[in-house]
């Protein structure tokens, strides 16, 4: 299955509107639904914040050029809200997961989907 086709699938879920996958280190784009890329100071920002999420803490989270509130930070997920939308990253063992979802999807729903993906591609291997 190409790159495209995970990113694809998110979308055809209903629960997501926006995804795009990454190299782990944020360093390139392997996939993305439309035209949803995260700027290059956004995705570096995001990876880092796996790892350590005070930058996240302090300046929030920035997708798009949209911020959005840090809900959760830790080594696999991170999650934003900004009103009723929100953002979900997810980190594989080589593979960071942004998703975005719209108002109207409840944000347990949307993270779901995405973490689902994430534990299948840790599954085999990525």
């Amino acid at each position: 299955m190409s790159w495209q086709a995970y990113t694809d699938n998110l979308v055809a879920t209903g629960k997501i509107d926006k995804a795009a996958l990454y190299s782990r280190a944020g360093d390139s784009l392997w996939a993305q639904s439309g035209s949803f890329q995260l700027q290059p100071a956004e995705i570096t920002e995001l990876a880092k914040g796996f790892d350590d999420a005070s930058g996240l803490q302090a300046h929030g989270l920035h997708a798009v050029g949209q911020k959005y509130f840090l809900l959760r930070a830790d080594d696999r997920s991170i999650y934003g809200k900004h009103e009723a939308e929100g953002l979900v990253a997810v980190r594989t063992k080589q593979a960071i997961l942004v998703a975005h979802y719209p108002s109207g999807v409840q944000a347990g729903e949307a993270t779901t989907v995405v973490e689902k993906l994430a534990d299948y591609l840790i599954s085999v291997g990525y």
